[in-house]
């Protein structure tokens, strides 16, 4: 099967989200990199973000703010959503395309690198109960482990570009990302302290729940 082909019939079901399009192209315009997560992966992050029951969510890897969109809305009214960035210039758009989408009050962006602010988050003793990674591939086993020290029991976990065009499942590509990419999928897998799934969709995404 064609998945793009299929991404594109789904995507076309849907009604054309205005919004999101406006901060797709507010990141085209300051020529930001088109790496936002996909329309239905944005949809999924709605979803999940609601089903988890999570006041408090975590972003790694704000960018343009188009996932950090997806997550918030789909938080309760009195709910929260921090997102960390490295890039000061990322974090300014991020913010702006917040307050276009009326949310600036429910996001929070932390700049600086991603490993010290989950370093502070754990010494602030913050709690959250939805997390989306979806940073720089290297720190994908840290960013988990880290994450695990501010998790809430059955806290719901979501990783994105776990397949990275298929280079992750390429015995030719032996890359430190890719080699850091295979070890944070085979803990999703196989660590028993998570219920997981691995899923091909996309460019393949980990949901696991860390358990109660």
């Amino acid at each position: 099967m064609d998945m793009e082909r299929a991404a594109r019939y789904v995507d076309a079901l849907y009604e054309r989200d205005e919004l999101l399009e406006r901060v797709e192209a507010g990141i085209r315009a300051l020529g930001m990199p088109d790496i936002s997560v996909a329309k239905g992966a944005g949809r999924l992050l709605t979803l999940l973000a609601g089903l988890s029951g999570a006041k408090r969510a975590l972003e790694i890897g704000t960018l343009g703010g188009y996932s950090a969109i997806c997550i918030a809305r789909g938080l309760p009214e009195d709910g929260h959503l921090t997102t960390l960035e490295l890039n000061p210039d990322f974090a300014r758009a991020a913010r702006d395309h917040f307050r276009m989408a009326g949310l600036e009050a429910k996001v929070t962006v932390r700049v600086g690198d991603a490993r010290a602010s989950l370093a502070e988050l754990a010494e602030e003793g913050a709690k959250f109960g939805f997390v989306f990674i979806d940073a720089d591939k290297f720190n994908y086993p840290h960013y988990l482990e880290s994450v695990m020290r501010i998790a809430e029991p059955g806290c719901l976990i979501v990783a994105d570009n776990i397949l990275t065009r298929g280079r992750v499942f390429d015995p030719a590509r032996d890359t430190p990302s890719t080699a850091a990419l295979r070890e944070f999928n085979r803990t999703v897998a196989r660590d028993p302290r998570f219920l997981s799934v691995l899923l091909p969709a996309y460019d393949g995404l980990a949901i696991l729940r860390v358990k109660a």
